[in-house]
């Protein structure tokens, strides 16, 4: 596990468009009780390769992968993460933050 800053990137493709945004309400609430910080989304991300997918990409920053782990393992988000299975198909990642110039 890593101690250098973190980025969680995300695209979900919506199949609920109403029990999606159900998901958001409660979203950044958590977000910010675990020091995430949500940093953009983009609902039409230019894919340079690969097969496009319709939905939105996000960009969450974290300063470990223990504060993302925290948050992602955490009960509140587990039964949040419920409704986004419902609502979404999702991938996700992890991505640390080079120390490289």
């Amino acid at each position: 596990m890593t101690n250098q800053p973190v980025t969680f990137v995300a695209h979900f493709t919506i199949v609920d468009r109403d029990l999606y945004k159900t998901y958001v309400k409660g979203f950044f609430p958590l977000l910010e009780a675990h020091g995430g910080h949500f940093r953009t989304y983009d609902d039409q991300v230019l894919v340079l390769e690969g097969t496009p997918e319709d939905g939105r990409t996000v960009l969450i920053d974290f300063d470990s992968e223990a504060q993302l782990l925290n948050w992602w393992n955490s009960e509140d988000y587990q039964a949040l993460a419920k409704i986004r299975h419902e609502s979404c198909v999702t991938h996700s990642v992890r991505v640390v933050h080079s120390s490289a110039k």
